[in-house]
């Protein structure tokens, strides 16, 4: 009788600790690109320093390169029946993550249930990308907590609230005025009403669906920035008040987690030896990032313009981003010879280490947000030559709000390109924006170190997720 009582007594205090047992797995969705996977991962890797497990649901085309070097401890698990890397390469990111949206909630599903079944009920949270907003339903029907990330600018996310809000008929009528396309939208300073216009990904109206659909079936508890409050305190104020959630800016995220991300491709490492034998603050990066595409006259514009400004360059292309070349072979003879003895050409490079690295004194970038922060991080100003209307945004703030940046705006031509090399590298201007950029520099190491903005709110998140 005391045997039985004794086992039964240990039995319930089993039951009792499995009840009272910390959730702390924080499941990870990011969305198939690197530009989403990389704050996603560096997010996770804030959050297993503050003592959470992070398990990483991946589709089949975006798998992590050499997770378990890069992220030892993370669990990374595959969604069964995800789409495969032939439909990404086939539809492209934008409507890629379209149709994930439209396919992947059962599997999702699945996935999620399976990770219950097999390793208990441990799951505080799952962090979704915003735009895979499916995941917040699941999370909802499975009674799971969940929280939203965005990997773009809080700027970019004020505009796309605040679009959602009009009427977009009369909206695009009143647009046709160019003193509304210029006035600026209330309380979100500098940004104008023109600035609010989707584009860059295709026929607006799949842009405008896509938008609706992610803001309709919104569920999270909470929303994380990869940004810094000194950086966009009017959106950042003006979402506080407009989400009506908790918005945590815990950015720039590479730096909050003392981590550089992960790739799914590998990096060419001889770009930093190349760099060792140039002098300080001489050289030009040009990345346009993982998706923008360019014509061929475009680029051949641009191989002119850096010869012609007499600065060494380190120049990334990858393979297919050029329309009508496979790369510098398909360049004519003349150009192909010139780039080669002014400048250095890879397919990737450690972007990080590269605007880290003395000798780079400038960044010729596309604008994506984790380019954006990272050359800030470096005190890199740049010459910015957007895409979409995410990327013009960053732009705008890189050249009329922090002053650290050059726009190049309509057809890219040779003079243009070497004028704008020499303000950014030699001429008197680039003095002051290289002393803005090391002074934003500075704001943005305060702020993720003891008692700072983004220190402070990861240490309010780890709070929020483990009342969740």
């Amino acid at each position: 009788m005391f045997f039985c009582n004794k086992r039964e007594r240990g039995k319930q205090r089993k039951r009792d600790r499995s009840q009272t047992m910390e959730k702390n797995r924080i499941v990870l969705v990011p969305v198939p690109a690197q530009g989403h996977i990389t704050p996603m991962m560096q997010l996770g890797k804030a959050l297993y320093l503050k003592g959470f497990s992070i398990t990483v649901v991946e589709g089949q085309c975006n798998r992590v390169s050499s997770p378990s070097q890069h992220f030892p401890g993370f669990q990374f698990v595959t969604m069964p029946e995800s789409l495969p890397e032939s439909e990404f390469e086939r539809l492209g990111v934008f409507n890629f993550t379209l149709e994930i949206n439209k396919t992947g909630e059962t599997s999702f599903k699945d996935c999620i249930r399976q990770l219950l079944q097999e390793q208990g009920n441990d799951i505080s949270c799952i962090i979704y990308d915003e735009f895979m907003y499916f995941c917040g339903a699941v999370a909802t029907e499975l009674k799971l907590p969940n929280v939203m990330l965005c990997t773009q600018s809080a700027t970019n996310h004020a505009a796309r609230c605040f679009f959602s809000k009009l009427n977009v008929e009369k909206f695009l009528v009143n647009m046709e005025d160019p003193d509304l396309q210029d006035k600026v939208v209330e309380n979100l300073y500098p940004l104008r009403y023109k600035d609010l216009m989707p584009s860059g990904y295709g026929p607006i109206e799949s842009l405008l669906e896509f938008r609706g659909e992610a803001i309709k079936k919104r569920t999270a508890s909470a929303v994380i920035f990869n940004t810094a409050r000194c950086l966009e305190s009017f959106s950042m104020s003006w979402l506080q008040q407009e989400l009506g959630i908790p918005v945590y800016p815990l950015g720039p995220l590479h730096i909050t987690a003392s981590a550089p991300g992960s790739s799914l491709a590998e990096d060419d490492m001889s770009c930093i030896e190349w760099l060792n034998k140039k002098k300080p603050r001489s050289v030009i990066y040009v990345s346009v990032g993982t998706i923008s595409l360019m014509e061929s006259k475009e680029v051949l514009e641009m191989a002119w313009g850096l010869c012609n400004s007499n600065q060494p360059f380190l120049w990334v292309i990858r393979p297919g981003s050029i329309l009508g070349f496979s790369g510098i072979d398909s360049f004519p003879k003349e150009v192909s010879k010139m780039v080669s003895e002014r400048g250095y050409i890879v397919k990737r490079a450690p972007q990080i280490e590269v605007l880290g690295h003395p000798a780079v004194g400038g960044f010729w970038s596309h604008c994506g947000w984790n380019s954006t922060l990272e050359s800030i991080v470096e005190g890199v100003p740049m010459i910015c030559r957007p895409f979409t209307s995410e990327q013009k945004i960053n732009a705008m703030y890189l050249e009329s709000v922090w002053n650290i940046g050059i726009q190049l705006e309509g057809e890219v031509l040779r003079g243009a390109v070497a004028r704008a090399v020499k303000r950014l590298i030699v001429d008197e201007e680039s003095v002051g924006m290289k002393e803005r950029a090391l002074s934003l520099r500075e704001k943005l190491k305060v702020s993720v170190t003891g008692g700072g903005f983004s220190y402070s709110a990861l240490d309010e998140l780890v709070e929020h997720l483990k009342r969740e």
